[in-house]
């Protein structure tokens, strides 16, 4: 197992926003997080960056509890985090911003200028924009440059958050194939997306939050089955 969740109780602003919440994310998987907004799922993938503290319950990653470190050593243990809305460096360049990505890595310019062309092989139309200032890129080019500079701190596990937001049809299909690739080469992912169905058709398996508990898990293609999610998620 390469993440378990056990028992999490996270507050935000002396309310509860995620309530004992336990799962788990076996190595090599897809895993992914589904429910309406204020469910409590982005404030799950930051506390397990360490960005939230954890009011109860415990976080493991590896075997190794995480959820007293920093964001910064929960990086260089091997998660990275794609947060909602992107959050690049608008005023820098592409480049620059896949350097960033980088940052925490010890090992030499040769292993970081292979992986760099590994994201430019995933993502041709950043190959061509190297230069070009993070800021004038359309929203699935940022979205690409955002997976990329998540790929460049050499990640076992990464944490997407609402990767299609904002994004077409036809571009948030692209950027969930892409999701399933880097996962076949090796990265566990979990996965937070509000288009539910893009989600469960990516996911091995999933979980259902609501008012910030877990009230459903199970295999994706059951997920996809149940009435109740349907209903509720899939506009079925």
């Amino acid at each position: 197992m390469i993440l378990s969740v056990r028992n999490v109780t996270i507050y935000h602003e002396k309310v509860a926003a995620v309530v004992d919440v336990s799962f788990d994310v076996e190595e090599g998987t897809i895993v992914t997080l589904i429910g309406a907004n204020g469910a409590g799922k982005s404030t799950i993938l930051k506390t397990i960056s360490g960005l939230n503290p954890v009011a109860s319950g415990e976080i493991h990653f590896e075997g190794k509890r995480i959820d007293r470190l920093l964001p910064q050593e929960i990086v260089r243990m091997g998660i990275s985090q794609v947060p909602e809305g992107r959050k690049l460096f608008p005023g820098m360049t592409v480049l620059e911003n896949l350097e960033m990505g980088a940052y925490v890595r010890t090992s030499g310019s040769r292993d970081m200028e292979e992986d760099m062309e590994k994201v430019f092989m995933y993502f041709p139309v950043l190959d061509k924009r190297r230069k070009q200032r993070a800021g004038s890129l359309s929203g699935g080019e940022q979205q690409m440059l955002a997976i990329g500079r998540s790929l460049m701190a050499k990640p076992k596990l990464m944490l997407l958050d609402e990767p299609s937001i904002g994004l077409s049809p036809l571009v948030s299909r692209t950027i969930g194939n892409i999701i399933r690739v880097i996962n076949q080469e090796g990265v566990s992912i979990l996965l937070v997306e509000q288009n539910a169905k893009l989600a469960l058709k990516l996911a091995h398996r999933g979980y259902v939050l609501e008012t910030g508990h877990v009230v459903l898990g199970g295999e994706a293609t059951e997920l996809l089955r149940n009435e109740a999610v349907k209903s509720a998620y899939l506009g079925l």
